[in-house]
Order: structure tokens, then sequence, then C-alpha cells
């Protein structure tokens, strides 16, 4: 009876308390990106999301330099996030939803202007009709088509990125293939897993 009484005591004064953490020197510290290296890394990348987005490159390019001074402004705060290229993305999504708000209310006042539609030349592009499609959707089915198809972000990063549940991205994506494959005659773009966030 004593040996037992003995062994439990020696069990409890050898566990560590509950509230004990790790001392500093066995936890590895998480390195912190320069603004220099993340703009190298992720700047095409951005630039092609805002691109399929917005269907013009110069637009593209303005909405990236607005976000990445964003960035560039907070990065201080911004590079210690987990994920500060969801957060560049986030402000890239809401700055080309106001930027199409405010084109659609001049685009209607410029449109009683002119007597002729303005002609476009667009770089050719065999995906070119698909993108095109993809710019007439409602903006948030268009976002989330490109952050999923162009800018390969599963379904979980795309709810963290426009800061929705997964459900409501699954259902913008099942939507948006839906308005697709009706405007473009064909299924141009394949179902997601629904059991699994990983695309």
């Amino acid at each position: 009876m004593r040996v037992i009484t003995v062994q439990a005591f020696a069990v409890v004064m050898v566990a560590p308390p509950p509230e004990q953490s790790v001392p500093e020197e066995f936890v590895a510290p998480r390195v912190i990106e320069s603004f220099d290296e993340y703009y190298r890394r992720d700047y095409r990348s951005l630039v092609g999301l805002a691109f399929v987005i917005t269907g013009d490159n110069a637009v593209a390019e303005d909405l990236v330099q607005d976000a990445l001074t964003a960035a560039h402004r907070n990065w201080d705060k911004v590079s210690r996030y987990d994920k500060p290229g969801a957060w560049v993305r986030r402000v890239l999504v809401n700055r080309s939803t106001s930027r199409f708000r405010r084109l659609a209310s001049e685009t209607k006042a410029t449109l009683k202007l002119r007597q002729e539609p303005e002609t476009t030349i667009e770089p050719a592009d065999p995906h070119l009709e698909v993108w095109r499609a993809v710019k007439d959707l409602p903006k948030r089915q268009a976002q989330v088509i490109a952050l999923h198809y162009w800018d390969d972000q599963t379904l979980a990063q795309i709810a963290d990125i426009l800061e929705c549940g997964t459900e409501t991205v699954k259902t913008h994506l099942k939507r948006a293939r839906q308005a697709l494959a009706t405007s473009l005659g064909d299924v141009y773009l394949t179902d997601p897993d629904e059991g699994s966030d990983s695309r």
C-alpha cells in the first residue's frame, strides 16, 4: 500500500503544471518576410488575379499598386499575419468592388452622351472568352472564380479572403459555373470536391 502511494506521488511531482509554457529557446522564431521579398514573390500573381476580375490590364495594375501601397504602409503589422498575401488579396478584391460600383455610375452617364460604343482591342488568348464571361458575372461570383481557378486558392482560403463562410463560397462557385456553362455553351470548369476544402 505504501509503495502505491509513493508511486502516485512521484507521478504527480514529475508532471509539469498545466500553465507551464515551452521555454523560448525551444521555439523557432517566425521568419518575417520583408515587403520587397513579398512584392517580388507575389506581384505577378496579384496582377493576374486582378486582370481576371476586371478584364483590363491597366486597371489590374492600378488595383494591385493600390493594394500593395496599403500593404507597404502597414507592413509592420501585415507582415506578422499568418497569411499576409490573403490580407493583400482582400484589399484588392474590396477595391475592385468599389471601383466597379463607381464605374457603373460613370458608364451610365457616359453612354447617354456617346453615339457609339467604345471599341476595345484585347490580346489573343485561348481562354480570353472564358475570362470575358467571368467579368460579366455578379462581382462576388467573378471574384470566387478568379481566386479559385486563376489564383489557385482553396475554398477555405477564399472564405478567409472574402470574409465569409466556406459554404457561401461553394454556393457562389456553383452559381458562377452554371452561369458560365449557360453563356459559353459548355462546361469549362470542373466541380469542386464538395467533401474537401483543399480545392
